[in-house]
């Protein structure tokens, strides 16, 4: 993996695609707790969304750097971590539904900004960066020493009934993950995968919008909607997560590539392997096992199971497998 890019003016190149620069002012919703509006509302539909991406891929790419501050720049993974969301400032917490949504701080790993718009009865609001809604713990960073139109770098969503631990989140490139009752964490998905595997870097596009949409407050779906850019491609993401016994995430999303792609990951699971019982190669630590997935799990289209053990070769290595119309994998 190498550094993606990342946002260097972001108000002027999503300005030319349908999205609003950052303006100079905001607006908050009349008797609403939280983050500020920026702007007045916009209508909004998957439709909508599809006809940004369109017109994305068919211009030039624009690359999405940007340099942080350099106290950003410098955090290390503890302090980044003890960076956390306030409760009070979190998006619908006001509201009578089941879920919220709390956003993450750039920093660490995460540099790109991404816009997050709040969706209700079909008009989308952007939601502006405010430094007093984070606790900023161990990392000796104090509100108010960053810029004010900083962006933030994902979000998580909570139940109304734990505040505390999310059941999905966003965050990073085009990745996501979800976790179910149980509370174990494990794989993580990404909205593509451009030339992986192939001897050479490969392409990390990135989400750089998302929109929320208020769910109903007997609601036990929410809907997430989200905006792709690569050298490669452009696309709008439709996630439907219901957070029952058994989490559901229903995906739809459309592709508007900018040129021809060699290698195309549609359903991508992303994992990290470096010990387990299957391959030692790596054993220089007293853990047994150091893992989050050691092995990948597939039903066919037949009805058969197969499973494939990971390991950790020093030389690039892939295996393929064909089916029609696969049941499921992981």
């Amino acid at each position: 993996m190498q550094r993606r890019d990342f946002i260097r003016n972001a108000s002027l190149a999503l300005a030319a695609f349908g999205l609003p620069s950052l303006p100079a002012c905001a607006a908050s919703r009349n008797g609403q707790v939280g983050l500020r509006r920026l702007g007045q509302p916009q209508p909004f539909s998957f439709a909508t969304l599809k006809g940004q991406a369109r017109a994305l891929a068919q211009a030039p790419y624009q690359s999405h750097k940007r340099v942080l501050p350099g106290r950003l720049e410098a955090l290390d993974w503890d302090q980044y971590q003890s960076i956390s969301y306030r409760q009070d400032h979190a998006l619908w917490a006001d509201q009578p539904g089941k879920f919220q949504a709390k956003f993450f701080h750039l920093g660490l790993y995460f540099h790109s900004p991404v816009r997050m718009f709040d969706v209700v009865d079909g008009q989308a609001q952007e939601l502006a960066y405010d430094g007093a809604a984070f606790n900023y713990g161990k990392s000796g960073i104090r509100n108010g020493e960053l810029p004010a139109d900083l962006g933030f770098a994902g979000f998580r969503l909570n139940t109304r009934k734990d505040t505390d631990r999310d059941f999905a989140a966003f965050l990073g490139a085009s990745y996501f993950r979800a976790v179910g009752k149980e509370g174990q964490y494990g794989q993580s998905a990404r909205g593509l995968a451009i030339d992986t595997g192939m001897g050479r870097p490969e392409e990390f596009p990135d989400f750089i919008a998302y929109y929320l949409e208020q769910p109903a407050a007997d609601s036990d779906t929410i809907i997430v909607y989200a905006l792709l850019d690569s050298p490669s491609v452009a696309g709008a993401y439709r996630f439907a997560i219901t957070n029952g016994d058994v989490l559901l995430m229903d995906i739809d999303s459309a592709l508007y590539p900018r040129k021809a792609i060699e290698r195309l990951g549609i359903a991508p699971c992303t994992s990290m392997y470096q010990v387990g019982e299957n391959d030692r190669r790596m054993d220089w630590d007293w853990r047994p096992e150091i893992h989050d997935t050691d092995g990948l799990s597939m039903w066919t289209g037949a009805g058969e199971w197969i499973w494939r053990p990971l390991c950790n070769p020093r030389n690039l290595r892939f295996n393929m497998f064909v089916d029609r119309n696969p049941r499921g994998f992981g």
